[in-house]
């Protein structure tokens, strides 16, 4: 046990441990209250004067709630070493979260919006104050649950800190090798000489790497053998980088590098997220100190987007969901348009419901009168051009599964058990995706084809009023004569006028029959599609499976991260250990493919060919999954029969063909009306 006059904790009691301190966790002698304590070892002693006590001004001088707070400044008893007592961060730091399997791809975007606001106030704090932090990483940003349940998110560790103005330089170097500034890089891990200064911008280069990395779950730059074995080509791959370009990466040794220029098809954050935040992480990952951002353009583009609201759409004709990011006092038309730069429907050809009614966006007015919507209750778009359904692009997760080793290796087996733990976790993510998009899908249809049936009801009634005039003006035995017309010729235009109503009669007849007919099929669409929606609860349960799959997984992936820190394993231990990895290579659930020529070998894509089906089974690793689609556009639930499939996709074709003639005809009558309803031209002279 180890104290101060007011605390007290175990050295057990570990929370992080660097160059110069350790930070444990302690508590109030009196309150009982938990902080954490960082002391100061030996070696910190080493440092100059002013060093030491930089980290106690600097923290003396903050204060915000994205910034950990400093109670106190005491000596421990004995060795009267100096001790910083802080806040205490319950929930670990945010690379604690990004190391957990489930966020192996990246975090959500609810959690990710929440980490960059956190960030972006914590830093505008010091940029107010006239700090620089110099080691900003995952690392050193500490979780608290708030009391609502929500994520707050602080800066720590001021040890590197300095106050610093934006037009002032540094020389010394500090942080960590990841998220080094290259120039910085170059002189403290490859130990080149070199005479360069450096600004308060090295701080953007390590909140790229950082938000990089929240975002996708991976570092941007990674050389073949990683960042810590090959610093050579780490520092050639941030020097190197094209502007615009992100991501770089080395896949093989003495290979070539390859650029990323948009986040990787695995992240979690949506399309419309994705495009406000590339442009931001290419021009602060900008090596050219000249060429990069400055903290007040990082501060403007990050508020955009923080203050933008989102509307939730879900296109019919793609089967996916996107979040599209507005202000609020933009118009309509400028949603709109955002719309149309994600899903490629055009304004004038989109069309929507919002929970089973028809919504009508005027363009001029402001998007504040778009109605609130959420994730599960979006609004729904629908095309009224012709388009090709593109689906939900997705990238199969069994090609990020690593395989084991045929000898017992701990740490080796750790790591392989938390890809293929990762891998799962991000299926499942992707099963709760599609599924939840299978039922918004099968919503949107039903809402879509009541409302052609509401249309078919409008159309027939107005058909059939037309017919009764017709019949009875038909059975008019004369018609009004005009003044000054010819009898032969006032005969003459009565009977081209008789054989014109009677080709209309014959017109709106078939459009009357065809209007009947289209109502039966939409009819009977409408049942299949509530007999679809009543059979959602069979892959809700393929869900329930997975997820207990996974559970599985986890309590041997725990097993494994306890034994890694082991020098090695007894006999029967060892067994145990090999069944352990036999079974996390064969689980319970996975996801099987049935077929699609539009399915993609590297980057699945949900779209079009035969439909498929989300099962469940036993199988080696993880397979690739989707589920079935109907003929592009419509989700089955995997208790459909591909029999029933087939015949169900067939009469939504014929159906379609229907409507197109359906339209015709009533295009070819209401030039004919509108003929009838003109005054005859004056004869001639």
């Amino acid at each position: 046990m180890q104290s101060t006059i007011n605390y007290l904790w175990h050295t057990d009691d570990l929370l992080g441990q660097g160059a110069t301190a350790s930070v444990y966790k302690a508590r109030n002698k009196k309150s009982g209250e938990l902080v954490a304590v960082k002391v100061f070892n030996t070696a910190s002693y080493l440092r100059p004067r002013e060093v030491q006590v930089r980290e106690f001004e600097v923290l003396r001088k903050l204060n915000h709630q994205n910034i950990v707070k400093l109670f106190a400044v005491e000596e421990t008893g004995g060795s009267r070493q100096k001790v910083l007592v802080m806040e205490y961060c319950s929930s670990g730091s945010l690379l604690s979260v990004l190391e957990s399997p489930e966020n192996a791809f990246g975090l959500p975007e609810d959690e990710f919006l929440v980490v960059l606001r956190c960030v972006v106030a914590g830093m505008n704090h010091l940029r107010e104050n006239g700090i620089v932090h110099r080691d900003i990483k995952p690392g050193n940003i500490m979780r608290l649950m708030g009391e609502e349940g929500q994520s707050i998110y602080k800066l720590t560790d001021f040890g590197a800190a300095r106050e610093l103005d934006d037009d002032e330089k540094f020389v010394s170097v500090y942080g960590t090798e990841e998220y080094l500034h290259p120039d910085m890089y170059e002189r403290a891990v490859l130990r080149k000489p070199q005479q360069k200064t450096f600004g308060v911008t090295v701080d953007l280069w390590s909140i790229g790497v950082t938000l990089y990395h929240a975002a996708t779950g991976s570092l941007p730059f990674v050389p073949f053998g990683g960042p810590r074995r090959n610093k050579e080509m780490m520092y050639r791959i941030t020097t190197e980088k094209p502007a615009g370009a992100i991501a770089g990466t080395q896949r093989r040794e003495n290979g070539p590098l390859e650029w990323s220029y948009g986040l990787p098809i695995t992240c979690r954050l949506s399309p419309g997220l994705q495009s406000q935040l590339v442009p931001i992480l290419a021009n602060i990952l900008e090596v050219e100190q000249a060429k990069c951002w400055g903290f007040d353009q990082f501060f403007a583009e990050t508020s955009d987007i923080l203050q933008r609201v989102v509307v939730h759409v879900f296109s019919l004709s793609q089967a996916v969901l996107h979040h599209i990011y507005i202000h609020a006092h933009n118009t309509i038309a400028i949603f709109l348009e955002a719309v149309y730069e994600q899903t490629s429907v055009a304004p004038q050809h989109q069309e929507y419901f919002f929970e089973g009614h028809l919504c009508v966006l005027e363009p001029s007015l402001s998007a504040q009168h778009i109605t609130h919507t959420t994730a599960s209750s979006p609004l729904t778009l629908f095309s009224k051009a012709s388009e090709t359904p593109k689906g939900l692009a997705f990238r199969d997760p069994a090609q990020d599964i690593s395989k084991f080793f045929p000898k017992v290796d701990l740490q080796a087996d750790y790591t392989t058990a938390k890809s293929i733990l990762g891998a799962g976790y991000q299926a499942l993510w992707l099963a709760r995706t599609l599924l939840a998009g299978q039922e918004m899908m099968l919503r949107g249809l039903h809402w879509f084809v009541e409302t052609l049936q509401a249309t078919c009801r409008r159309t027939l009634e107005v058909t059939r009023m037309a017919l009764l005039f017709l019949s009875s003006s038909l059975g008019t035995e004369r018609f009004s004569s005009v003044a000054g017309m010819p009898e032969m010729q006032e005969l003459k235009r009565v009977t081209e006028l008789r054989s014109r109503l009677r080709a209309l009669v014959e017109a709106l007849s078939r459009c009357s029959h065809n209007i009947t007919e289209t109502q039966v099929s939409l009819s009977n669409l409408s049942s299949e599609l509530v007999k679809n929606r009543d059979q959602s609860l069979s892959p809700a349960h393929s869900i329930q499976q997975i997820q207990c799959c996974l559970d599985k997984m986890n309590l041997i992936y725990k097993q494994f991260k306890k034994s890694r820190m082991r020098p090695g394993l007894g006999y029967n231990e060892e067994q145990i250990h090999k069944l352990d990895n036999s079974r996390m290579c064969e689980p319970h659930a996975v996801l099987v493919w049935r077929g699609g020529p539009t399915v993609d070998p590297r980057a699945g894509r949900f779209g079009g060919g035969d439909p498929g089906m989300l099962a469940v089974g036993t199988g080696k690793c993880m397979r690739p999954g989707t589920i079935c689609a109907w003929s592009a556009v419509l989700w089955l639930p995997t208790t459909q029969k591909p029999r029933e499939s087939r015949r169900a996709s067939a009469s939504m074709q014929e159906l379609c063909e229907e409507m197109k003639l359906l339209a015709f005809d009533l295009q070819d009558n209401n030039r004919i009306i509108e003929g009838l309803s003109r005054p005859p031209s004056a004869p001639d002279s």
